[in-house]
């Protein structure tokens, strides 16, 4: 078989990537030189003395040492990993015996006359020879493959750890023969020689190892590591153990040591670890300090002492043992100073803020005085202009996706614009930032229709409501009640803002706009009063209101006047005169009240009281006409008799729709009292004794009263179990409960429907004393409808802007609305089946 094979060998030569040892005898051939013809003869150089034996023992010593330095062609794998040293060298390492030393010395040795002669030749240098033939090859076949298999199927540390186990043994095969053997025949027992390898190893495993698996085993061993010492991993909720801590920074430590010493632990790790630590710092102050808003906050202290003396500690420690400290330069690659704990200081704070900034929509929305930490967490990170601008952009935009939407209340909006003014005076005490984040909220408020109902509204409310009537801006009342009223559009002068005796003073902030003013009254109150362009807006809608609350409300007056007082102070006497004579009017009535029943000494069951207004100073009131119960018609005669001798030049002119009455009802088997409005007890006394029933149209026309008002009457009373319909549209009193449970289920059922609509409309009904500015516009359109009317029938077809600009002409005193006012009129009118629009405009329908 021998023969054959070297019969073969002969014939065929090995593949390239085999390694050879150098034969024992190499014969010496000549070549043709430059300018010579080919075959021809060579002159060689002078050669030493006995070359020819120089090179048989040179080629001999090389295969010798060749030969011991050459490996088997075997994979190493994790289970050679696991075996002892002995084991390995028995299997990967060949004795060095004597005639081995001989030959390395020989090789290696500058004085070397076989050296000489080979002089830059490939088998010049041994150990470049080593690490290129040998090492390269042995650890492309068979070590890289081990590696990749490891870090590809183990996604736990197990695949890490594999690795750098493979990588220790290959390195400490490849580098025995180099340290214990032929080191000692090189000078200073080659220390530059051992370097360079190990450099070229460490390069050879650092270019070749799969880069993405090897960055996400590392990382993710970091993560686990780090968020175990330094105590932030979220799942554990209880502190650990100090032996867990301890064996977790062992481990991080020993693996770092390991990576350091097969060459991995360069550059691109020490940036893994910046990173790591980075995202480990935002993971503790996310854990930590998320949702946490109690003031005063001591959370920026507790940060920096903890990124003192744990996180920047860890970081110093496993970078000491990463870091090479035997270089030229003696020192680490960089030192780590107390200004990098600065620094990282630093970054903590701005991460507490970013995560505030992420939670400031929260903050506000449930603030109260518990939450104010968090505001005194961001003044630590505002203090820059490019956090500044961070923080309004990233509130404008929750602001805009989560409030300013028209599924929002104006109630919620109003409330949440009253918070943002507190944390924001707290946070920007300047109200440069203020000024920022309330122009989109204020503008959206403009827009709302029901605004300065629901402010003024809110100053008006009564903090005593039980339970708290929805809508309503408790709130604001709240505000009024603790901090009064200052006058929103007092000027601050140069001087008094500059305020040499203030020992706080501070300059305006670096992103203040030029020439920035802030009113030092710029409060809650006065910031929701400035939304309207005028006060008048605000004026109109508080006599709106307030003749609501004095004509439905008959308490004490106290509130109503210290809003009175308040705004007195904010806009001046002369706007608030007609408030003035509507709370005058009030007082006035009660003492004239008094007077009258005790001149008149009306029956304790038969009392009228009436409220005497000024009308030219009060709002516009419903004066719905309808015949009272005569009863209550003999009180009001008896009543403006007494007037008139009290005030003789004066007259009392009623308005029924604006009074409440008290009804007692007596059944066969119960007895109904309730307060109603004055309609409501004239429809139920238009039921006689005889229980006859009644209908709608019969209601309407014995009591002059409209339809609409005689249907609200008798819903609300099937809704209290007095009437019953017994047809459509026909009535009857209940004067017995059903017993059977046919009729009581019918009854009941009616009865229900109608309190759900009584309720609806009675609330629609008492909030209707003072007519809304539709039922105004309504009403003044009416007399524009004649003209309308009359030029749409003289002229035919006209467009709308035609219609307004004629209106203003031929009107005695101008138009006084515009486009949009006369088109929805007009669109009305279009649904009623008084006008059809067409290509040419509006025209009558004949």
């Amino acid at each position: 078989m021998a023969a054959y094979e070297r019969i073969f060998a002969a014939v065929f030569p090995p593949s390239a990537d085999a390694v050879v040892p150098t034969p024992a005898a190499t014969p010496v051939l000549g070549s043709s030189g430059l300018g010579q013809s080919f075959g021809g003869f060579v002159v060689p150089e002078p050669e030493p003395q006995n070359s020819a034996e120089e090179q048989i023992k040179w080629d001999r010593s090389w295969h010798t040492a060749t030969s011991y330095l050459s490996l088997p062609d075997e994979l190493i794998t994790i289970a050679h990993a696991k075996q002892s040293q002995d084991a390995l060298k028995a299997r990967w390492l060949k004795p060095f015996r004597a005639e081995t030393a001989n030959a390395v010395s020989y090789i290696v040795s500058n004085e070397s006359q076989g050296r000489k002669l080979r002089k830059g030749s490939m088998k010049d240098n041994l150990l470049q020879w080593y690490f290129e033939e040998v090492v390269s090859r042995h650890y492309v076949y068979y070590v890289l493959p081990t590696v990749t298999k490891s870090l590809n199927d183990n996604l736990d540390q197990r695949g890490l750890s594999d690795t750098i186990q493979v990588l220790q043994v290959a390195q400490a095969i490849y580098s025995h023969p180099l340290k214990n053997h032929i080191s000692s025949f090189l000078a200073q027992n080659g220390a530059w020689e051992l370097e360079q390898a190990r450099q070229s190893l460490h390069s050879l495993f650092t270019h070749s190892i799969p880069t993405e698996s090897f960055t996400v085993h590392v990382s993710q061993f970091l993560k686990e590591q780090a968020s175990i010492v330094l105590c932030v991993n979220e799942a554990l909720d209880q502190p650990l153990d100090s032996a867990i801590i301890a064996g977790a920074r062992r481990n991080t430590i020993r693996v770092m040591e390991s990576l350091k010493n097969i060459g991995l632990a360069g550059p691109k790790v020490e940036r893994l670890f910046a990173e790591v630590m980075n995202g480990i710092l935002d993971q503790f102050v996310a854990i930590q300090f998320a949702g946490k808003w109690n003031s005063p906050s001591k959370i920026p202290e507790q940060l920096r002492d903890w990124i003192e003396n744990r996180f920047s500690r860890f970081i110093v420690e496993v970078l000491a043992h990463v870091r090479d400290a035997n270089l030229d330069s003696g020192k680490f690659s960089h030192s780590i100073s107390y200004g990098d704990t600065l620094k990282w200081q630093q970054m903590g704070i701005r991460k507490l803020g970013e995560l505030r900034v992420e939670e400031l929509f929260e903050v506000i929305a449930e603030w109260s005085l518990d939450s104010q930490g968090a505001i005194e967490d961001l003044k630590y990170y505002v203090r820059e202009g490019k956090w500044r601008f961070h923080l309004t952009s990233m509130f404008c935009d929750a602001l805009s996706r989560r409030l300013l939407q028209p599924g929002a209340s104006t109630t919620e909006i109003l409330q949440m614009y009253m918070a943002i003014i507190r944390a924001f005076t707290i946070l920007d005490p300047k109200g440069v930032l203020l000024d920022r984040v309330a122009r989109p909220i204020r503008r959206y408020l403009r827009e709302r229709e029901d605004t300065v109902n629901i402010v003024v509204g809110g100053l008006l409310a009564d903090l005593e409501d039980d339970p708290p009537v929805s809508g309503v801006l408790y709130e604001l009342a709240e505000e009024l009640e603790t901090t009064g009223g200052l006058p929103v559009d007092e000027k601050v002068e140069d001087l008094d803002d500059l305020d040499f005796d203030d020992m706080m003073w501070e300059p305006d902030p670096v992103d203040a706009p030029l020439e920035y003013k802030r009113s030092k009254h710029n409060d809650v109150i006065g910031a929701l009063i400035s939304l309207f362009e005028t006060k008048e807006a605000f004026i109109k809608e508080f006599e709106k209101i307030l003749g609501e609350r004095l004509l439905r409300n008959e308490h004490e007056l106290d509130k109503e006047i210290r809003v009175k007082e308040l705004l007195k102070i904010r806009f001046g006497e002369p706007p608030l005169q007609s408030c003035e004579v509507m709370l005058r009017d009030i007082q006035d009535s009660r003492r004239v009240d008094a007077f009258i029943h005790k001149e008149q000494n009306f029956a304790q069951n038969q009392r009228l009281h009436a409220k005497i207004l000024s009308h030219h100073f009060w709002p516009s009131l419903h004066t719905d006409e309808f015949h009272l119960p005569a009863p209550i018609t003999s009180l009001q005669t008896r009543y403006a008799d007494s007037f008139s001798k009290l005030k003789a030049s004066r007259k009392l002119t009623w308005h029924p729709s604006l009074g409440q009455v008290t009804v007692s009802l007596g059944f066969d088997d119960r007895v109904i009292r309730e307060e109603v409005q004055t309609w409501q007890a004239s429809v139920i006394y238009a039921f006689d004794s005889t229980s006859s029933p009644k209908t709608v149209q019969e209601l309407a026309s014995a009591l002059d009263m409209s339809d609409p008002l005689v249907r609200n009457a008798l819903t609300f009373w099937v809704s209290k179990f007095v009437l019953v319909q017994s047809a459509p549209d026909t009535y009857r009193v209940l004067e017995r409960l059903p017993s059977d449970s046919a009729h009581s289920s019918s009854t009941t059922a009616q009865a229900a429907a109608a309190a759900a609509a009584s309720e609806a409309v009675n609330s629609a009904a008492a909030s209707s004393a003072v007519k809304s500015e539709g039922e105004m516009l309504q009403e003044k359109m009416q007399v524009y409808w004649n003209f309308v009317k009359a030029m749409l029938t003289n002229q035919g077809a006209m467009p709308l802007d035609k219609i307004v600009l004629m209106l203003k002409m031929v009107v005695p005193g101008g138009f006084p609305f515009g486009v949009e006012e006369l088109k929805g009129f007009l669109g009305g009118m279009v649904e009623e089946g008084r006008l059809e629009v067409g290509l040419q405009g509006y025209k009558i329908v004949h």
